[in-house]
């Protein structure tokens, strides 16, 4: 069985040290793809646990409120990877809306749980988020600005889910002649 008070605080190192490794920062958005069924020693899809998602998904909503960074959960593929944002976000970054909820079987417990926690939560089809961390290889990559910048966390497993993130930096463009910082 799962300590989840453990689970809890070593989401939190875990964010702690990819926010420590990126350029992310206020304003950004930040992409959360979550398998609860590696977390729990299972296989991607088959082993979905509602308990385990609440945890990801509330720790990861408080802990990105008071940084002020906007989250976005990533759905599973039966809901072909649609993200469960706030409406406001939606609005703002002109985001193509998709008339889907998620459910435990179609989405995932943790885009699940971060639709009935969100203030004013809303589906869409596609964004392009500053970084995000991949708990349980869910493949986040499509959802992360170009040039994206693997970020090793210290710690690589929550859980049983391997975990990694990405962060992006600016092309480079301009050939020899060009300088960068």
């Amino acid at each position: 069985m799962l300590d989840l008070e453990k689970l809890k605080k070593e989401l939190l190192i875990i964010v702690e040290d990819i926010l420590e490794k990126s350029s992310i920062e206020k304003d950004d958005i930040f992409v959360v793809g979550c398998s609860s069924s590696e977390i729990v020693g299972g296989i991607i899809g088959k082993n979905s646990n509602e308990e385990v998602g609440k945890i990801v998904a509330e720790t990861l909503i408080d802990f990105f409120k008071e940084k002020e960074i906007n989250l976005a959960f990533q759905g599973c593929e039966h809901i072909n990877r649609a993200l469960t944002v706030e409406r406001s976000l939606a609005k703002t970054h002109g985001l193509s809306r998709v008339s889907v909820v998620p459910k435990f079987h179609a989405g995932g417990a943790t885009a699940t749980a971060a639709y009935q926690l969100m203030k004013d939560p809303v589906v869409v089809e596609y964004i392009i988020a500053d970084g995000g961390i991949d708990i349980g290889d869910t493949s986040i990559g499509m959802h992360v600005r170009h040039v994206q910048v693997p970020i090793r966390p210290s710690i690589k497993t929550l859980g049983n889910a391997h975990v990694t993130a990405l962060g992006h930096r600016p092309k480079l463009i301009g050939g020899a002649r060009a300088e960068y910082k």
